[in-house]
């Protein structure tokens, strides 16, 4: 396929500010495998079912409220309690709103409701709640009130286009081969060595090269929204009234909805609302709303200050390997061999202090002090431990990505997080307020409070449960098992106190799976594997539960506030009776040893027995790195 020449003209900045840049949060966490969810045409799809809706609502009773506390809308109060499938609406100085709840949705889609419940509650988690002023209800709804609350009509068909969109695939290998043996296959020693072989460490860097980098990601979403901004505004849009020729405008009201999609910033890179950002709706008066604005108007705007959001990003024409720009014909001609996909997605040599990956319109170049706008990651960590704290975190969001035989410690409150192609690694997260994802993981055990979380493509992991809502397994998935939270640390009940979740609410066990394998998955996968029934995870047997230490980094340096000193989630009773009988064994081990008459010698033997016993253990359980850990302490 002939690349030709491409466009040289800049993806990292835009022409003018406000700058408006793309919501990693609604294309990484709110993505759901529904074939339910798609439409061959997406527009009229998506109106008819806004119908279907709004017909919904009219054989159902109404409950009306006000969506802000701060808001200057006055709104009357319904109350029904004989339903969930409520469509809401309020009188705001920015319009009427309708809302739906999990009923209406099953109505319409045809979804179960526990299905349906999930794409309100995915909804609820990606939703802005930045700032104080055009923050939906929902956003910061305690998840007991997500299905009385329900989302707007208009955030919902927005969320239910989006599902259209699709990652950027995996890199494919040249020898299929070689990337069989790096995944998914098993190997026989994996369980033996207490050190990853050669074998094992060269899989590790196979699989970091054939998943795409943060910046291709934030690319290809840039790019989905500016193809799909037309049909996008399409959805909103209204008809007016006068005239034959049915303009099309966007009201203050629908403009507002975009910010599920975009985030505005201003010249010194502070958000600021959506709608203040805009000059057609900015200022405007809220008992006087802006007038409508034409539809071209609007897109016209939006297309001169959309732009990439993270730092040091942009694109630039094809060019020669020793910087000279004389020619782009030249290099261009040299990748007339390279398929689209391999476009897209291939990283090719870099220079000095950058690196240069192949998109389909242009190259972009990445600077080595690249870092993702409000995102902090912890990549790459191999044989090692890492500690971030809450002056480390930046954002609120964490990505953890390509760790092998370490141990990562992230206590913080969060909002969210992605755990992404680790392996035989442990991973102890700090409260999670909105959700965690976490795919293409081997032997990894995860510690986690959190409201929400997302298991993809994982194999041999361990994942230790704090979480409200169910747990949700879709794709891939080999031989998961699930348990109780099973740990604490000095600030976590301030942190979940911080980010909302609930110590008296552990879904650990309530698992969730999601049809068949996820086609839009990163992750090219072997023929024949695509029907395959998801496959969701066992629950750990109580006598293999253990609790996990946290080394205590800096504790005199919090003061006299109120400490954790135990787990805030209550073990279920199989797990705390067979934690006791385990404490209890050996509490009376101990007392043997030292009550037992054996000769010096004897006891020398019997005490190194039990020791080399243990180092195995440890070796093989992973949990030689948390040795250590506490050693460091000491």
């Amino acid at each position: 396929m002939n690349a030709g020449v491409l466009s040289c003209n800049p993806i990292g900045a835009a022409r003018e500010e406000p700058w408006l840049h793309v919501r990693r949060e609604l294309f990484e966490y709110g993505i759901l495998p529904y074939p339910s969810l798609m439409h061959n045409d997406v527009v009229s799809g998506l109106r008819n079912l806004r119908d279907r809706l709004l017909l919904f609502q009219q054989a159902s009773p109404i409950c009306t409220w006000s969506l802000n506390n701060n808001s200057s809308s006055s709104s009357s109060s319904i109350k029904n309690g004989e339903s969930d499938a409520v469509l809401t609406v309020e009188e705001s100085s920015t319009g009427r709103q309708k809302r739906v709840a999990t009923a209406a949705i099953a109505a319409s889609l045809e979804l179960s409701e526990a299905h349906a419940h999930l794409v309100l509650d995915t909804l609820a988690s990606i939703l802005p709640d930045e700032g104080e002023e055009g923050v939906d209800r929902l956003a910061r709804t305690p998840l007991k009130e997500i299905d009385s609350v329900g989302a707007d009509v208009d955030d919902v068909l927005l969320y239910l286009y989006v599902q259209s969109y699709r990652r950027v695939p995996s890199r494919p290998h040249r020898d299929a081969a070689a990337v069989a043996d790096v995944w998914p296959s098993t190997s026989a020693i994996d369980r033996l060595l207490p050190s990853p072989s050669p074998l094992q460490a060269r899989s590790v860097l196979f699989a970091k090269r054939l998943m795409p980098c943060q910046a291709e990601e934030e690319v290809n979403q840039l790019a989905y929204v500016q193809k799909h901004l037309p049909s996008l505004l399409a959805l909103l849009a209204e008809s007016t009234e006068d005239g034959e020729n049915g303009t099309k405008v966007i009201t203050a009201g629908k403009f507002e909805r975009l910010g599920l999609l975009l985030r505005a910033k201003d010249a010194n890179m502070v958000s600021i609302p959506l709608i203040q950002a805009a000059p057609f709706f900015a200022n405007s008066d809220p008992a006087m709303p802006a007038a409508p604005v034409p539809l071209e108007q609007v897109l016209e705007w939006i297309s001169l200050h959309i732009c990439a959001a993270s730092e040091n990003l942009h694109q630039k024409p094809l060019i020669e390997k020793n910087g000279s720009s004389d020619s782009v014909a030249t290099v261009a001609s040299d990748v007339t061999d390279v398929m689209m996909m391999d476009a897209a997605t291939s990283t090719v040599g870099s220079t000095t202090g950058s690196q240069t990956i192949f998109l389909p319109n242009g190259l972009l170049q990445l600077s080595n002090d690249w870092r993702p706008e409000g995102l902090t990651f912890v990549d790459g960590v191999v044989r090692a431990s890492v500690l971030k704290q809450e002056q480390d975190i930046k954002g609120g969001s964490v990505k953890v990505s390509h760790c092998h035989d370490s141990a990562v410690y992230v206590l913080a409150p969060l909002k969210y997080v992605s755990v992404v192609g680790c392996s035989d690694s442990i991973v102890v997260l700090g409260a999670v307020g909105k959700t965690v994802r976490v795919e293409h993981c081997e032997r990894v055990q995860l510690i986690v409070p959190t409201a929400r979380i997302t298991i993809a493509n994982c194999r041999e992991c361990l994942f230790y449960l704090g979480v409200n809502q169910l747990p949700l397994f879709t794709g891939d998935n080999h031989n998961l098992q699930v348990a109780p939270y099973n740990t604490f640390y000095p600030r976590l009940e301030v942190h979940l106190a911080q980010v909302g979740v609930d110590a008296t609410v552990n879904r650990w066990d309530h698992i969730l799976t999601l049809g068949l394998l996820d086609h839009n998955d990163t992750f090219i996968h072997t023929n024949g594997v695509a029907n395959v029934q998801v496959e969701g995870a066992m629950l750990l047997q109580p006598e293999k539960f253990t609790i996990f230490t946290v080394p205590k980094w800096n504790e005199n340096e919090l003061g006299h506030e109120l400490l954790t000193r135990a787990n805030p989630f209550l073990l279920p009773k199989p797990y705390l009776l067979a934690q006791q009988h385990r404490s209890k064994a050996a509490e009376n081990l101990k007392e043997m040893l030292y009550n037992a008459a054996l000769e010096d010698n004897k006891k020398r033997h019997f005490t190194s027995a039990i020791h080399a016993h243990f180092r195995e253990w440890l070796f093989a359980s992973g949990n030689i790195c948390q040795i250590y850990d506490l050693q460091r302490q000491d």
